[in-house]
């Protein structure tokens, strides 16, 4: 059985604010990470704080956010910190330099660099933590189809997103609310950046991450020394395109499943591959009138399944999993599986508690844009992703579609639109995945152009890489960190 644990990523866009001054920041109290991270034996040396933002940059003294900090000091002759974030949005920075800083211990890394985790208001061990739902009521939420695309179905799905965005209103308050984009996020940074008493960071985004480090790079040029982005996200591109690309970079990791399923002899999807979305479909659409029993009560929801899908495609280590759970569906024994593996992408434990990362994220991203209210653009772009994807589409097109829940959000958006820039010459090295499916190739090549940052092309069926045992990228990326050397032209690995 597959156990939990993993972090997904995913996408967002930035906006933009105003930063207090390195002079006015206070310096923190370092303490234990035991509060945070549980057992710190593995991390003896690592030291945890948090530094007080305010909520609303324009009324300094009024409500204050606290952001939780995670520090690993350097183990030798130190060069400065090295800011970490591993994307979402909403993915813990503080756990991820947590398990970085046990894994890379006596490494050339962590030998030059404090590794820094921060997490971003209302995120991870951060407070207030953003939370818009019970665990009874997100188990609810899984457990709706959310298939039928008639009008009265459309009605009802969105009558289910509407009572989210609201309970997230309700509980989070709308000052709150509006002030989680990515450009406060950023600014929040360089907050962090001022109390520990650093000019420059050195910064390694994953995902999400590349988001936020390239809206820090526009606003702070000057305090960026090296910066890594790493499963790149292109700003220039709008939600609904950039949805629509990720969509069609999941079809295409599904083929390269089905494809190596298929040459197994049981490979529930068969070894025809113009029937393999056929299949895959006459596996998962009966769940959306009667869920598969598993031996958790809950069983298996339409919704789960896609999701246990599309998790696994994150990377081919997690195929198996897959493969076990839709040969449960098509015996008729157990799809545990899948269950588990959209369990791992909500972050759901055994006993049936959630993490707050799905909440943070559908809050960020819906004020980091501009989302359409027009029903008839979310029927078209349901008409797209109908030939893009087609393994995620249900039934018939019906020329109609729920509009996304950022387009029924309570607060406003406060995107910044717009191509990212260069925070200088020789600065950024962007890192990109072809066969990556959540945040696909193309989008690392853009972002790169539009910092005028060098590109390593990384050949592979996975999202994100650096760090994760490829010698090549990890080589390159550690000789730009430590020493300002650039990746060779045009480097695949």
């Amino acid at each position: 059985m597959l156990r939990a644990g993993r972090l997904l990523a995913a996408l967002a866009v930035f906006a933009a604010v105003l930063t207090p001054t390195a002079s006015a920041a206070p310096q923190p109290v370092w303490g234990t990470c035991a509060e945070f991270v549980g057992d710190t034996s593995g991390l003896p040396t690592a030291r945890c704080t948090t530094v007080s933002v305010p909520v609303d940059y324009a009324k300094p003294q009024g409500a204050q956010a606290q952001l939780a900090v995670i520090k690993v000091p350097a183990e030798g002759d130190r060069i400065g910190v090295l800011v970490v974030n591993p994307g979402g949005p909403g993915a813990s920075a503080v756990d991820t330099v947590a398990g970085m800083g046990a894994a890379l211990a006596g490494t050339e890394l962590l030998e030059r660099f404090d590794l820094v985790g921060i997490d971003p208001r209302g995120v991870g061990h951060s407070t207030p933590q953003l939370r818009c739902r019970t665990d009874a009521e997100f188990d609810a939420y899984r457990a709706q189809p959310m298939a039928d695309y008639s009008p009265a179905g459309v009605a009802q799905i969105e009558g289910i997103l509407q009572d989210f965005a609201t309970s997230c209103l309700n509980r989070m308050g709308p000052e709150f609310l509006a002030s989680v984009g990515t450009a406060t996020a950023a600014q929040d940074m360089d907050a962090v950046r001022a109390a520990l008493g650093e000019e420059q960071i050195n910064y390694l985004g994953f995902s999400y991450g590349t988001q936020l480090g390239t809206a820090y790079a526009a606003r702070y040029p000057d305090r960026v020394r090296a910066m890594v982005l790493d499963g790149a996200v292109d700003p220039s591109m709008d939600p609904l395109t950039k949805s629509l690309r990720q969509q069609a970079g999941f079809q295409q990791a599904f083929d390269r499943y089905a494809a190596d399923c298929a040459e197994s002899a049981d490979c529930p999807l068969g070894t025809d591959p113009a029937r393999f979305v056929e299949r895959y479909l006459q596996l998962v659409e009966p769940l959306v009138t009667k869920p598969a029993a598993t031996p958790d009560p809950r069983g298996l929801s339409y919704q789960d399944a896609l999701t246990g899908t599309a998790s696994a495609l994150y990377s081919p280590r997690y195929w198996t999993y897959l493969t076990s759970g839709l040969l449960g569906l098509q015996r008729g024994t157990d799809p545990t599986d899948l269950l588990l593996l959209a369990d791992d992408y909500q972050q759901r434990d055994r006993n049936g508690h959630y993490k707050n990362r799905q909440d943070a994220f559908t809050a960020i991203r819906c004020v980091d844009a501009n989302f359409p209210k027009d029903p008839a653009v979310w029927a078209d772009l349901d008409r797209r992703v109908r030939a893009a994807a087609p393994f995620l589409s249900y039934g018939e097109f019906t020329g109609h579609a729920p509009r996304d829940v950022c387009a029924l959000w309570p607060v406003p958006p406060t995107p910044i639109v717009g191509a990212a820039t260069s925070p200088g010459p020789g600065k950024v090295v962007v890192v990109s995945t072809t066969g990556d499916p959540a945040t696909p190739y193309q989008s690392g090549v853009e972002l790169a152009r539009q910092l005028d940052a060098a590109l390593i092309t990384f050949e592979g069926a996975q999202h994100t890489v650096v760090f994760n045992g490829d010698a090549c990228v990890d080589t390159a990326v550690l000789d730009f960190l430590v020493d300002s050397v650039p990746p060779a032209a045009g480097l695949r690995c």
